[in-house]
Formats: structure tokens, sequence, C-alpha cells
């Protein structure tokens, strides 16, 4: 049993988890607010030796080093590597800290998010994001089927975007790391970076936080008239190359949250759309994620006890 697990921010648990939490701990603190400051990070932690948290909030070295009772830290949020984690996992290792986190529980809300923003930009449904009535992609009402999507990161959640919309009858090619054997299966061509931009009309990239990969040169490459989503926690682009592609022709963009956008100033953009808010923050990511996060501390107490 821990001594005292805090919740540094907001947390999007369930109650029933929250409640289950009581159960590892003798004190369970779980703030309903996000700290603004290193110092107060510091303070929220105090003595504790489990700490909870988000995607939001950030424990580096400044945090940790500062902190010498924590044992756990679980991100309630997903973690794929250390270099795209907003824990200094390195560090934490270093000292015995264990960090565990959650993947693959809002994915279902990324696709349905996608479906639904290009089904609305090829068909003309609803109002830009300026409030003017959409105009069909093409001038008239289009389908997806035939349509050619370039996914850029074929991981869990970029794979079940390809699968929905090869369901849909697009024509699905990818880029990733290498290429993957039950992709190619499923009929999903690999194609070099640059290759895959100047081929698709459609382009979504899938990629952990902090992975950019569109610079000046690929967005040459994606050239005019495209549709480019991001289903990432962070641009997959280099700020200055993607706004000079805004700029440049009839060009349309989607992210679901600002995160992902990277500039609050390009909201008012009209060729931009962004609802700022999570598409894999639905009711049954929560149970998901809530179910994930009690898991892991299971799993560390039974690792502790077999030690």
């Amino acid at each position: 049993m821990f001594k005292k697990i805090v919740g540094i921010e907001p947390l999007a648990l369930i109650p029933s988890a929250n409640k289950q939490l009581e159960s590892f701990t003798k004190s369970l603190t779980l703030h309903t607010d996000k700290p603004t400051t290193t110092n107060e990070i510091v303070q929220r932690i105090g003595d504790a030796d489990c700490v909870l948290l988000s995607y939001t909030t950030d424990l580096g070295f400044d945090v940790l080093s500062r902190c010498p009772n924590i044992k756990y830290i679980g991100m309630c949020c997903s973690l794929y590597t250390p270099e795209s984690a907003n824990v200094d996992i390195n560090y934490a290792n270093s000292r015995g800290i264990i960090v565990k986190g959650v993947r693959d529980y809002g994915d279902e809300g990324v696709v349905e998010y996608v479906i639904s923003e290009l089904v609305r930009c090829l068909h003309g449904f609803g109002n830009t994001s300026d409030g003017r009535l959409r105009k069909p992609w093409s001038g008239l009402p289009r389908e997806i089927t035939g349509l050619k999507v370039g996914i850029i990161g074929l991981g869990k959640s970029g794979g079940m975007v390809a699968d929905g919309l090869k369901f849909l009858g697009a024509n699905i090619t990818y880029f990733a790391r290498g290429e993957k054997q039950e992709a190619k299966a499923k009929g999903y061509e690999f194609l070099p970076l640059h290759q895959l931009l100047s081929y698709n009309e459609v382009v979504i990239t899938c990629l952990n936080k902090n992975t950019v990969l569109l610079h000046e040169n690929e967005f040459e490459k994606l050239g005019n008239h495209k549709i480019l989503f991001n289903t990432g926690l962070s641009p997959a682009w280099e700020a200055k190359a993607f706004n000079k592609w805004l700029k440049a022709g009839c060009n349309v963009v989607y992210c679901d949250t600002l995160e992902a956008l990277g500039d609050k100033a390009l909201l008012d953009k009209p060729n931009v759309n962004c609802f700022n808010m999570s598409s894999g923050r639905t009711e049954q990511a929560f149970v998901r994620l809530s179910e994930k996060v009690l898991e892991n501390i299971k799993q560390y107490f039974n690792n502790e006890s077999n030690l």
C-alpha cells in the first residue's frame, strides 16, 4: 500500500476508479485544477510516494529531483516512448522510480472524428470555422469511395483510421518506420514519405507526441488542394513551413485540439478546422483509461510482492 497518492492535475478517471484508488493508499488527494508553476507541482507532490498525472503537466528533472519519496508515477494518458512522454522517464528510472502509462484507450473516437470531418468536407455539410456555409471540397458532393488517403504513422491509432476509411472505399497508402506485413495483407501500400505526400489528396498524420516529419521540402511535395489531418498530441510539422503551405493555395487542415494545431493564432484562419476538443476523450475512453490505470497499479504491487 502507498502512504500517499496525489493526482497533481485533473485526471480523466471515472468515479468508481477514484474510489478504488483509496484501497491502494492511506491518503488520497486528487486536485481538480492544473498546477501553473514548478514550485506548485512540488508542493502538491509533497511527501507522496505515488503521483498520478495526465498529459498536460510535465514531470521533469526540476520536479523529480526535489521529490525524494516518489516510488511510482502513473501516467493517466498515453505512453509510447520516453522521448515523447511528459515525464523524464530516464531520470525517474535512474532513481528506481517506476513509470507506467497506458495505450489504446481513445482511438475509437479519433477514427469517428476523422470520418465525420472528412465526410463534412467532401459533401459540404455544415458551416466553416468562420461561420460561412461550407461548399463541397470538389464543387460537387463526393463520397470517400476511391479517395486517395495517405496515413503517416501506422500504429494502433493510424491503423484503425486506415481500416475505417478502407471500409468506406478509400484507397489507402501509408508511411511508417518500415513496411508492415499485416498492412500489406489488407492491401495497404507502403510508400516513401515524399511519394505518399505527392500521391494522396488526403494525408493524415498519426504520430507520437513531439514527432515532426513535415518540413518545407515535405510541404512542397504535398502541394496544393490537399486535406491534412493531424490526430497527434502535438504538431507533426515545422511551424514556418506549415504556415507557408496554408497561405499558398486551396488547402485545409483538421486538428481536434489546439495542442495538435500548435498555434492559437491559426484558429481564425478560414482553412483551419479545430474544435479544440479531444476526439479521444469519450465516455467509453474514460472507462478504458481507468481500467488500465488501475491495472498498472495492481501489477506494480504484484511485482513488489514477488521481489
